[in-house]
């Protein structure tokens, strides 16, 4: 068990961490300048988000979308490459930050095995090849921790702000940012070190208020969009709990492959280490969104995902419990899985079991879009399609075509951004392009496919035609 000193010294760390980091970022954007796969679903949401710059959209908060932006406008580009490029910088950049709050906890042996430990993580060698809400969340929820905890060691009103600052930008990019709140009270209740007044604590709120008020009111314009579909996400306050413990344990067991296997077995010995004060405040800083979403898993269901916000702290704590053994032991497993996430995107779609290839979720898609637009421009009419798959690789894909593109027309309440923005007009009369999977039927029987569509990847099998057909038809279906 590593020892810690009462009054730890930080420096030294930071030259050998940042050239680690550096190299795995670098690494990672040379893969990702290889990588065969195809936006998903989530991704082209995002990017579609950015070129309609708000403050608030259908599903999440809207720094992602603020981000894509910028760094397309930047590079003169809307490639794949551009719009995933930032999760590798930021899950660097997130490595540095809880380094420095390692070291400051633990010194500089815990900083740099805190950054080391970090950028080797399953969730973070995924979360740069992918670009995500969680990945956009990650350095500024790392950020407020760090200023938080400087503000409780003297630092004063001016790191509260800076964490308080952090804590809204965190929020801006994930809901889940929310965790901040209840992981720093039960810190400060069971570790001096997190305690920062009450006037500071003030400081804190005020400012990150004021950095989230803008979705806040966005949100109280837009009939609480975002916060509607948050309960849809949450299924059990819609449709009535019930246990479901298969769901649970399968969550649980995923996040072994999230936070890496031995990883998260110290982190689970972490939490039982009360006797340290340090310990125990990561502890309190890394449980409620674990005990939140392993509930979720178990009143209905919980994506591996939803606890990345136990994850930050947890890696300090993590560097604290483990000995030398330990950290290279789960340092040598966590780099197989690292190395291995980037190689299957850029060797995709090797390998193919069973016919079938390993990362199918992530192919296929721009050749649907590319035949479903050529169709389009070839006969003159608008798409129109009530799949949110479908219509987000559309509208990414035919960014620089002149195809109209409608989702259906909203009953009661919008099911997704596409309904949202683009339902189909009710003053529209002429044809449509309907993409489904069952034929429209307009009073004398299913229409006929006007073409085949050569599916592949993600929509091999899946059934989808195109059908060409008036609006009224496509009315009279809905």
């Amino acid at each position: 068990m590593p020892n810690v000193a009462a009054k730890p010294d930080p420096r030294g760390w930071f030259g050998p961490a940042l050239a680690l980091v550096a190299a795995a970022t670098v690494l990672r954007l040379i893969a990702l300048a290889f990588d065969h796969t195809d936006l998903f679903v989530d991704e082209t949401q995002y990017w579609l988000w950015g070129q309609h710059l708000d403050f608030g959209y259908y599903s999440k908060p809207p720094l992602i979308g603020w981000l894509i932006r910028a760094v397309t406008e930047l590079a003169g580009s809307d490639a794949p490459f551009w719009v995933r490029m930032p999760g590798a910088v930021l899950h660097g950049a997130t490595a540095l930050v809880l380094g420095a709050l390692a070291g400051r906890i633990a010194g500089r042996s815990a900083a740099f095995w805190a950054a080391t430990i970090y950028v080797t993580l399953p969730f973070v060698a995924l979360g740069s090849v992918l670009i995500s809400t969680d990945t956009v969340m990650a350095p500024f929820y790392a950020l407020a921790l760090l200023f938080a905890h400087r503000a409780a060691r003297g630092g004063g009103l001016q790191n509260a702000l800076v964490a308080g600052l952090c804590a809204g930008l965190a929020f801006m990019a994930k809901y889940a940012a929310i965790y901040l709140i209840p992981g720093l009270a039960l810190a400060a209740l069971v570790s001096p070190a997190w305690r920062i007044g009450w006037r500071n604590a003030l400081a804190m709120v005020v400012m990150a208020g004021l950095v989230i008020a803008p979705n806040i009111v966005w949100n109280l314009t837009h009939d609480l969009t975002t916060v509607s579909h948050t309960m849809d996400n949450v299924g059990w306050v819609r449709t009535g709990a019930m246990l479901n413990f298969d769901s649970m344990s399968d969550f649980l067991g995923s996040q072994f492959a999230v936070f890496g296997p031995l990883t998260f077995v110290a982190l689970l010995v972490g939490y039982g280490s009360w006797g340290d004060p340090d310990k125990r405040g990561l502890t309190m800083l890394s449980v409620p969104p674990l005990v939140a979403v392993t509930i979720e898993a178990l009143l209905d269901r919980a994506y591996a995902n939803w606890a990345i916000a136990a994850y930050f702290a947890g890696t300090v704590l993590v560097v604290l419990v483990m000995g030398r053994r330990w950290r290279i032991a789960a340092l040598v497993v966590n780099l197989i899985i690292a190395i291995a996430i980037p190689l299957l995107t850029v060797l995709a779609p090797w390998p193919d079991p069973n016919d079938e290839p390993l990362l199918n979720r992530w192919l296929g898609r721009v050749d649907l879009s590319d035949q479903i637009l050529d169709l389009a421009q070839t006969n003159h009419v608008p798409i129109y399609s009530a799949n949110r798959d479908i219509l987000a690789d559309l509208y990414y894909t035919g960014r620089d075509e002149n195809v109209v593109i409608y989702a259906p027309n909203p009953q009661r309440r919008a099911q997704s951004y596409y309904e949202q923005m683009w339902p189909l007009p009710e003053d529209y009369t002429g044809k449509l392009l309907v993409i489904a999977t069952t034929p429209p039927d307009c009073g004398d029987g299913p229409v006929a496919p006007m073409a085949g569509l050569d599916a592949t990847g993600t929509w091999a099998g899946k059934g989808y035609a195109p059908y060409l057909v008036e609006a009224r038809c496509v009315r009279s279906q809905n």
